[in-house]
């Protein structure tokens, strides 16, 4: 029987050439279209993938060489990891920076974190360089000794010898781009010699830039507190301006910007003094500084906005404004031709200042040697009123006075002398504002400056004995003594009770105590008491009154006695 054969199975023919064309050329096109997201995971893949694998531990002696070599000081590291996200760079744990023996022991800067982002440009060059260089709360020592010099300047010195190119230079040239450096969270520590002091920065916001091949440009933002003190709203201390290179520190050229601004005057004497000098209202100082580290002007400016005691609210508070020029020399140490004024606010600054401070400050670590003069050619009488109820809630407000305050006061601590000089006020008039009559005070004011007494009493003025026309056949006298604590005042002699009663609501409720309380059941405005008290003859009187500037004002009746020249039956009634 004939077999039928197998029908073969149909075999698929091969693609023509033109097929095959069609598909190179789509899958190419597929490629090109999304060559840019297959990079990018390839990319995200080799970041997350490679940077353990890659043993950069190696490098680390020499990242700390090359940082060292720039800081001019020996650098240690803990470890050295290698980070492509999100730009290239070493991430560096545990830098410090040793000090240089002369200034001690302790490291000048310690930083948890330190990140140096690469420049993407100089990977395919041999010369690496670092966009940018980010510290972690590191902590910084700036150490001054007693010769004047601070740690900071071998640092400073090293890093002007090494040439470096713009921060923001585009193409990379000769010279490598000096990095953007900056620090979060950064604390910055004073001390003299070996001697960490409670004045210090913390949270601090820095920035260091090449602005040129020959100049650096400087960013600070801190706040200043004290580690002995519980000090909390401080305000906010800002520095901004160039530093240039020299060829010695006092040759490099600075001009720089700083303020202290929003700061509590409570708070504020906190830092500066390590306690509360009972002070409230605001306070702002601005300082401008040009010229090298070695000589340059400075301008400063201090400004007081609703200044007033701790314990008392005036009605006025005091704002001012003061002004200070000076040249500084031994790199901020010496201060020559010093020149401050001051004025109350609403003063323009084209008239006269109230108050002029002249000097010279030889060093400024010994204040005590400074030569200083004090002066003012005319203040109104009404001016210094104003001042006083500031300081004291027993200046009355209804009292009128008149007269100029012109004098100087002047200290040579140079040659051994203590402060001397003395204050005027010239034709001064006292009286009750809501008085007709002649002026209780009519003549000088005159205060002298005296030192220090034997007994721990602080430097203070002395009021001179003024005559006080109080209705006696002779006037009586007032004299006292200020000083920081208080004052101290004392009013004898001849004195009607109608003419103490003036004085008493002149200097009201400073004159609590200077009449004798009148008996409830008179009548004090009846035509008969009236005629009675005017009638009443002078009696001699010795007062005294000693308080604080914020204490209860009272006088204390030291002797009253009756005038030896009236006839018994007068002087018995």
């Amino acid at each position: 029987m004939q077999q039928i054969p197998p029908i073969p199975a149909e075999v698929p023919s091969a693609p023509s050439e033109s097929e095959g064309a069609t598909v190179r050329r789509a899958v190419l096109g597929h490629l090109r279209r999304f060559w840019i997201l297959y990079a990018a995971v390839v990319l995200l893949l080799g970041a997350a993938v490679l940077p353990p694998l890659i043993n950069v531990g190696r490098f680390q002696r020499r990242i700390a060489t090359s940082i060292g070599g720039s800081l001019g000081r020996p650098v240690h590291l803990d470890q050295v990891s290698l980070s492509l996200l999100p730009l290239p760079g070493f991430e560096i744990q545990n830098l410090v920076v040793d000090e240089d023996p002369a200034f001690g022991a302790e490291p000048i800067i310690r930083a948890n974190t330190v990140r140096a982002t690469l420049r993407l440009s100089s990977l395919w060059r041999r010369h690496v360089e670092f966009s940018t260089i980010s510290f972690t709360d590191p902590s910084l020592n700036l150490v001054h000794t007693a010769d004047g010099k601070w740690n900071i300047e071998g640092v400073l010195l090293q890093a002007s010898r090494i040439e470096a190119a713009p921060t923001d230079q585009r193409r990379a040239g000769r010279a490598p781009r000096f990095p953007y450096i900056e620090a979060t969270g950064a604390r910055i520590n004073f001390k003299q010699e070996s001697e960490k002091m409670p004045f210090s920065l913390v949270d601090s916001e820095f920035a260091l830039w090449s602005a040129n091949p020959n100049q650096w440009r400087i960013r600070l933002r801190a706040r200043p507190t004290r580690t002995d003190s519980n000090v909390s709203d401080t305000g906010a201390v800002d520095l901004e301006g160039t530093l240039g290179r020299g060829d010695s520190l006092a040759h490099m050229p600075i001009n720089l910007e700083w303020q202290w601004h929003d700061a509590p005057l409570g708070e504020a004497s906190r830092v500066l003094s390590g306690h509360d000098a009972g002070w409230r209202g605001n306070m702002g100082i601005s300082a401008n500084i040009r010229g090298t580290l070695g000589e340059s002007a400075v301008s400063a400016r201090l400004r007081l906005v609703g200044a007033r005691r701790a314990d008392f609210v005036p009605q006025q508070p005091l704002s001012a404004e003061a002004q200070c020029f000076a040249t500084a020399t031994a790199i901020f140490h010496t201060y020559e031709d010093l020149r401050c004024s001051w004025a109350p606010e609403g003063n323009s600054s084209t008239e006269t200042p109230l108050v002029a401070l002249t000097g010279v400050v030889p060093d400024i670590l010994q204040p005590e040697k400074a030569i200083v003069q004090v002066g003012t050619s005319g203040v109104s009488a009404a001016t210094v009123v104003s001042w006083l109820r500031v300081l004291s809630p027993g200046i009355s407000d209804r009292i009128a006075v008149s007269g100029k305050l012109a004098g100087s006061l002047s200290y040579d601590g140079d040659g051994g002398q203590e402060w001397v000089g003395q204050l005027a006020i010239r034709e001064a008039q006292l009286k009750a504002a809501s008085a007709a009559g002649s002026p209780l005070v009519n003549s000088d004011l005159i205060l002298r400056l005296v030192p220090d007494g034997p007994d721990g009493q602080p430097a203070g003025l002395v009021l001179n004995p003024v005559s006080v026309a109080l209705g006696g056949r002779d006037p009586a006298v007032l004299e006292g003594r200020f000083d920081t604590r208080g004052y101290n005042l004392r009013l004898s002699g001849m004195a009607t009770q109608d003419h103490l009663r003036e004085l008493s609501t002149a200097i009201a409720p400073l004159g609590i105590g200077l009449v004798q309380t009148p008996d409830p059941t008179a009548e004090p405005d009846g035509p008969n008491n009236a005629a009675a008290r005017s009638a009443a003859p002078a009696a001699r009187v010795d007062f005294t009154s000693t308080a604080g500037w914020s204490d209860q004002h009272q006088w204390h009746e030291a002797a009253v006695r009756q005038p030896q020249n009236l006839p018994r039956r007068q002087r018995r009634r």
